[in-house]
């Protein structure tokens, strides 16, 4: 019978889409990357989504991210990720936590849930404690490295973390990975090396802060607030969405 997916069933078959609309995938970060990912996720018939964030929409994430509208600044990113979803796919069943993902809330998560974990959020703590949690419930995940700062969208790869270079936010996985016996972990990443940001105070959030009411976590308590565009991460954000999608349908994992 002809419905939304019938396209794709197309290149993945009845079985294929079965698999994905039977499988339960949360994603960890709902921003320039993992926004993406979303949408792909939920367009591609995923019939659990779980979505994980606790900021809000600000008005300069509308250069970047899907979700982010003059209608939608200030609301809470998975609020309105829900919502989208489900005026894509009605049928999905969207959970959605207003939590920040670190060590200190991982035990609210049972990853032996899931069938595969997208990792979107960029502290490091957190993507360690991510890679940690999903190793011992023996679930599939795949992680993405640095997209701030880059220009060139077609030279993200998907590697294992072991083979990845020029990424420092890679090097540093690596490392700490290593340390705790990991041997593997999907990832995607850039060896296009990082640019520095202009350092032009008129327009830096540091002094010039426009976080919605209520925002937990503000640039101005960063280090440096990356520069970043339209493309760089919807293109990392597809790749994690398309591994996702295949390694189901395909029966990979």
């Amino acid at each position: 019978m002809l419905n939304q997916f019938s396209r794709t069933q197309l290149l993945l078959g009845k079985e294929g889409m079965d698999r994905l609309f039977n499988a339960r995938v949360a994603v960890f970060g709902i921003g320039g990357v993992g926004g993406y990912t979303v949408e792909a996720l939920a367009r591609s018939g995923i019939g659990t989504l779980d979505l994980i964030d606790d900021d809000k929409v600000c008005l300069t994430n509308l250069n970047r991210q899907i979700l982010a509208t003059r209608k939608t600044v200030a609301k809470y990113k998975i609020e309105v990720a829900r919502d989208r979803i489900l005026e894509i796919n009605p049928d999905c069943h969207v959970n959605i936590y207003q939590t920040f993902y670190t060590p200190d809330t991982a035990d609210q998560f049972n990853f032996t849930r899931y069938d595969y974990i997208v990792d979107a959020i960029d502290t490091v703590t957190g993507k360690i404690a991510l890679v940690m949690q999903a190793q011992a419930a023996g679930t599939p995940i795949i992680s993405c490295m640095g997209a701030g700062n880059k220009l060139n969208a077609a030279a993200f790869e998907v590697a294992d973390i072991y083979e990845t270079s020029v990424c420092p936010l890679a090097r540093v996985m690596r490392t700490e990975l290593r340390k705790r016996g990991v041997k593997h972990l999907k990832v995607v990443y850039s060896k296009e090396k990082a640019l520095t940001p202009i350092d032009d105070m008129t327009i830096s959030c540091r002094a010039h802060c426009i976080c919605p009411p209520g925002t937990a976590r503000k640039c101005t308590q960063r280090r440096q607030v990356p520069g970043s565009n339209a493309y760089v991460p919807a293109v990392a954000g597809l790749i994690c969405a398309g591994e996702v999608i295949n390694d189901i349908a395909l029966n990979r994992v």
